[in-house]
């Protein structure tokens, strides 16, 4: 077996020019993948060379130690086995000791008497190590024995030199094991080649793997690109293909998350849309008026400079109130729209009483108040119920019956205002609350139609709601239903827009 060759524990290709940089999502995973996997290949292999390599020169070094036990084993009786005579000097010893010794492949024995060659076993060898002076320099002459290597043509050769001496005979002797190394690790090197040559096919089919396998994983992906590019300021009804809706699928959980954004994008687009167009229509009617009066103000007359003039003022202050609700409405959606705090609701719910109650000439009644403490914006509570109480008023005559009162429930509070007045019609139930929005025939009001609005905005803003229950001249009961502690900004911001 032989040496692996430094290339072979390469990590990977060379590194491609700059301006064959991966800029693909796709590729970039690919290129991860394979460099993952020649990273892998390529420690595996070097691993595994290296511990073959190691266990062969061990084998080879064990393999010399062992044959000069045995030529001392050989030749420490100092007879010769094949005549049963004593040796008759150094180069006899030489001869059967190398003649006994059968050497292995790629082994080769030397004998060697004053520092010149003599024998060698028949093993056929790479080079001839007998003719190579400067090994025969390197291990004539040693006074003991020494292990060593040594670069000859054929590469490393691995050897073990022995003194050998023989009472009687002044000539000094050396004994050489010898291994050709590099021809003995060759069985490791074909292995080695083998498990690369393994290894370029393993990363061909990884790569094609990873092409197919990253495309599918990328497809979302693609998916989002072309949802995205096929939107537009006119259509936002596009969605992406749900391909799997698996538990703990990161790219089915971001299809969803972004689906989820394009709805509330929808939303808010679509109701930006009709905000503008209705407050638009709503300013442009005050605005239309108080033009069509000053066209026609004869400025000589008193009484009807005196007549606009009113008229002027009146509704530049319902112009007012309706930017000023328009505000509130878009504050409601920021975090800071709230300022909660403890509060007792029994103390909150008498002092809004005790506010209402000059709103007009109504029989006003409190009927209950829960005696509990919640967290919740005491302010914007309180506003949220005079309007209620002032829409009462407004769909009332004088001495009406309208109650006022506040309970709580497992983990929410509840206040509401009831009127004893025409109702509302199934119809117009869901309606009332929207922007700009007014009762039908039963339930008239010169306001903007922004009031239920912004009551609905302080209940979904707190986390909660505003339930209506009402029949047709029987009168209503509106609810502001809350958590008794408010809910977070992103939690009442999410369910706002639902």
């Amino acid at each position: 077996m032989s040496s692996v060759p430094t290339y072979s524990t390469s990590p990977g290709m060379p590194p491609a020019p700059r301006q064959r940089r991966l800029s693909t999502a796709r590729a970039r995973i690919i290129g991860w993948m394979l460099l993952l996997v020649l990273a892998a290949l390529a420690l595996l292999t070097l691993v595994t060379w290296q511990l073959s390599v190691d266990d062969v020169n061990r084998r080879m070094d064990e393999a010399l130690r062992s044959e000069i036990r045995e030529f001392g084993t050989l030749t420490e009786s100092g007879i010769d086995p094949a005549t049963g005579r004593p040796f008759a000097g150094v180069d006899e010893v030489l001869n059967v000791a190398i003649t006994y010794n059968l050497a292995r492949p790629n082994e080769k024995f030397l004998g060697y008497v004053d520092g010149r060659f003599a024998y060698q076993s028949r093993q056929q060898a790479p080079v001839l190590l007998a003719n190579d002076p400067n090994f025969t320099a390197q291990v004539a002459t040693v006074r003991e024995p020494t292990e060593g290597r040594y670069d000859s043509e054929a590469g490393e050769v691995r050897y073990l030199a022995v003194p050998v001496r023989l009472d009687g005979d002044p000539r000094h002797g050396v004994i050489v094991a010898a291994y050709f190394a590099d021809q003995e690790r060759q069985d490791v090197n074909e292995i080695a080649r083998l498990m690369l040559g393994v290894g370029v096919g393993t990363v061909l089919l990884a790569t094609a793997g990873a092409w197919v396998v990253a495309g599918r994983i990328l497809r979302p992906l693609r998916d989002i690109t072309a949802t995205a590019r096929s939107i537009t300021d006119t259509d936002l009804s596009r969605r992406i293909p749900q391909r799997s809706d698996r538990p703990g699928d990161e790219i089915g959980e971001l299809v969803n998350t972004v689906n989820a954004m394009l709805d509330r994008v929808e939303s808010a687009v679509v109701e930006q849309r009709r905000f503008v167009d209705d407050a638009g229509h709503e300013l442009r009617t005050p605005i239309t008026i108080v033009r069509g009066h000053l066209e026609v103000l004869d400025p000589a007359d008193p009484e009807d400079v005196a007549n606009t003039v009113e008229l002027v003022d009146d509704e530049l202050g319902r112009m007012n109130r309706m930017v000023s609700d328009l505000l509130l409405l878009a504050r409601s959606e920021q975090p800071e729209f709230l300022r909660p705090e403890p509060v007792d609701l029994a103390a909150l719910t008498e002092a809004i009483f005790d506010k209402v109650t000059g709103l007009g000439e109504r029989d006003w009644v409190l009927d209950s108040v829960a005696r509990v403490e919640a967290v919740l914006d005491p302010q914007r509570v309180t506003q949220a119920v005079v309007a209620l109480a002032d829409n009462a008023v407004h769909h009332t005559s004088d001495g009406a019956r309208i109650a006022l009162g506040s309970d709580h429930g497992p983990g929410v509070v509840r206040f509401w205002v009831a009127d004893s007045g025409v109702g509302v019609a199934e119809e117009d139930r869901e309606r009332i609350f929207e922007r700009f929005a007014r009762g039908g025939s039963g339930r008239r009001s010169d306001g903007a139609g922004l009031g239920l609005s912004i009551v609905r905005a302080i209940a979904v803003a707190h986390g909660g709601r505003v339930t209506l229950d009402s029949e047709p001249g029987r009168g209503a009961t509106f609810t502001v239903e809350v958590p008794a502690v408010a809910a977070p900004p992103h939690g009442r911001h999410t369910e706002g827009r639902r």
